[in-house]
């Protein structure tokens, strides 16, 4: 099967790179050309547009960095669709709200084009060995024919329904991470402040039913003030945006999300924005 891949960022790379080595015939693009040249030299087709590759494809893979992005690869000139063949398959693993996945799904449709969102749950390293969370909705005949490929980028995958519940699913995860970032951060700061060692906060955590991934991975490097960037923090603050508006739309009060929002807010007004999402530390930390 001839697989495609747009975006090549932070998490795109590495999953595109995983379609390789899992031995799939793979062409890719990027708006920023040089970041194909890794790609190209583990062997992949390198394509002048979005829709060179979708041309070549017979399902096409995107990773991009917000809603107006994956319209413009998926509908703009020289996009995704104008290259997609009748039947063929777009698969947009962007984090984008249910509209933005709506209106490319429409795109999709309107030149004979078969979709799916699929976007993941996880962050660089998780991307870099094949062990996201893939939350997948849309056409489900395209769904089975992608799963061999999706299953070399995640190590679990689900089937939500029709599209925008994947999205919305993504944007309700990545609230509650947003949320739990910044409670620690508060933890910390409060420890802090009052002569507590910081090191036996996070040993404390861990010991206990607060013990998760995040913490133990995250907490060393805060301490520290080490954040080289596995999730940008301006990608956290667009999806807590997104997730505010989900629940204004659904009538839920989010008032945790809404502070969490306030703190990345702050963080990326402060010039953060490219750092790791765990930054948001350094509104307390200042």
């Amino acid at each position: 099967m001839r697989l495609g891949f747009v975006g090549l960022g932070i998490m795109g790379a590495p999953m595109a790179l995983n379609l390789l080595k899992g031995g799939h015939e793979l062409t890719v693009w990027n708006r920023t050309a040089a970041a194909c040249e890794p790609l190209r030299a583990a062997g992949a087709a390198v394509a002048e547009t979005a829709a060179a590759t979708a041309a070549a494809s017979d399902i096409t893979f995107a990773m991009l960095a917000d809603p107006e992005a994956a319209l413009a690869v998926a509908d703009g000139p020289e996009g995704i669709c104008a290259g997609l063949r009748p039947g063929a398959g777009y698969v947009d693993m962007s984090t984008v709200d249910a509209a933005t996945s709506a209106q490319v799904a429409a795109a999709v449709a309107a030149v004979a084009g078969r979709f799916v969102e699929a976007p993941v749950s996880g962050t660089k390293a998780p991307a870099e060995q094949g062990t996201l969370i893939i939350l997948a909705a849309g056409d489900r005949e395209l769904y089975d024919q992608a799963a061999p490929a999706l299953d070399l980028m995640g190590k679990k995958r689900v089937f939500l329904g029709a599209v925008g519940q994947g999205a919305r699913m993504k944007l309700v995860v990545n609230m509650i991470m947003g949320g739990m970032m910044t409670a620690f951060c508060e933890g910390l700061a409060l420890a802090g402040n009052s002569d507590l060692d910081p090191e036996e906060l996070l040993a404390i955590l861990e010991a206990g039913a607060l013990a998760n991934p995040m913490f133990r991975g995250k907490g060393p490097n805060m301490i520290a003030g080490h954040f080289g960037v596995a999730f940008p923090l301006k990608h956290m603050q667009k999806d807590l945006r997104l997730a505010l508006a989900l629940g204004q739309e659904q009538a839920v009060a989010l008032p945790t999300a809404t502070a969490a929002n306030d703190r990345f807010t702050a963080a990326l007004t402060a010039g953060d924005g490219n750092l790791d999402f765990s930054a948001v530390w350094r509104v307390w930390d200042d």
